[in-house]
Parts: C-alpha cells; sequence; structure tokens
C-alpha cells in the first residue's frame, strides 16, 4: 500500500507533511482576510503534522531524502512565512511607514533569510532516519513560538513595535545560533 511505502512520495509521513504544508497556506489565506484567530489555529495545526509527520516517518521506517527536504520546505512555509506575515499583518500592517522603514525592512528580511538558511544548514547535515539529541540554533517551529509569544505580549502594550522588530532580529540570529536545544 503506497501509504507505508518508503518509496511513495505519498506515503503517511509525506502525506502528514503535505497536510502541514496545507495548514500554513490556510493561514496565510486568512491572514491576509484579516482573521487573526483563525490563522493562529492553522499555524498551529502546522506545529501538530510538523510533530506527527516525523514520529510516522520513524516508527515506519518512511525516512528518506525526499521527506526531508519536503519537511525543510513546509517548516519554511509554516514556520518562517506565516510567522513573518503573521507579525506583518497583525503588528506592523499599515504603520511600516511611520516607524523606521529601514528597520521594518531589516527585520522581516532578515528573519526570512535566518529561517530559509538554518533550514539548508539543517538539510544539508541531515542523515535519512537519524535524529540528534540537540538542535544546535533554535529549531524554525520553536522561533515561531516565541515570535508568537512576542505577538502575544504586543497585545498586552508592554512592548511597542520597535521592540518587535528588534525581537524578530534576535529571535531569528538564534535560529543560526550555537545555541543547544534538546531534541523532543
Amino acid at each position: 500500500m503506497f501509504l507505508f511505502n518508503k518509496s511513495s512520495h505519498f506515503n503517511l509521513a509525506n502525506m502528514a507533511t503535505f497536510f502541514n504544508i496545507t495548514s500554513g497556506l490556510m493561514a496565510i489565506y486568512y491572514l491576509t482576510h484579516g482573521n487573526f484567530l483563525a490563522s493562529a489555529l492553522f499555524a498551529w495545526l502546522a506545529g501538530g503534522f510538523d510533530i506527527v509527520d516525523g514520529k510516522i516517518a520513524r516508527k515506519y521506517n518512511l525516512s528518506t531524502e525526499f521527506g526531508i527536504q519536503l519537511d525543510s520546505f513546509a517548516d519554511f512555509l509554516s514556520f518562517v512565512i506565516v510567522p513573518t506575515m503573521f507579525i506583518f499583518f497583525a503588528v506592523i500592517d499599515g504603520k511600516e511607514l511611520t516607524l523606521f522603514t529601514p528597520l521594518v525592512a531589516l527585520a522581516f528580511i532578515y528573519y526570512v533569510i535566518a529561517g530559509l538558511r538554518r533550514l539548508i544548514q539543517f538539510n544539508i547535515n541531515a542523515q535519512e532516519g537519524e535524529v540528534e539529541k540537540y538542535f544546535t540554533g533554535v529549531p524554525t517551529p520553536m522561533g515561531a513560538i516565541l515570535l508568537w509569544c512576542v505577538y502575544l505580549i504586543w497585545l498586552t502594550g508592554i512592548i511597542n513595535e520597535y521592540v518587535v522588530l528588534i525581537s524578530m532580529i534576535i529571535i531569528g540570529f538564534l535560529l543560526n545560533s550555537k545555541v543547544k536545544i534538546k531534541h523532543f
């Protein structure tokens, strides 16, 4: 059966990754329509599928080079593009010209490039079926969670848009740092 066939691009692990991608796309759809709650729910759903795909791949020996690459593309969409778009639409949109515009551009461009660089480096180092005990640098899903926390703090009024932008740069830096994060 194709769902448990390691050579199928539509095996069970990859299907979970495709659902991650679908959830990320739905999050973007709702972001662009101003529905931040629906967007956040789909972003969290993408995170659930990201956890499940790896567990399925290891349990049923479905890990492949294709799956590794597919997972990173899904992570780029759901945990780099979606959170940056979320911060933009929920926090910055309409203020980008009244804020220091070069800082706005730097924060968003830097975070996207940092996330992409992290995922490419992860793929270069990844081995089929193997899981390291520690991540080096903050994984992109954790970066997305940290940006979510920054957003929640911003909602309270404790921090302003400049702190959000600086936080994006700091979290982007942490994605490619030497910080060790235990793999669960």
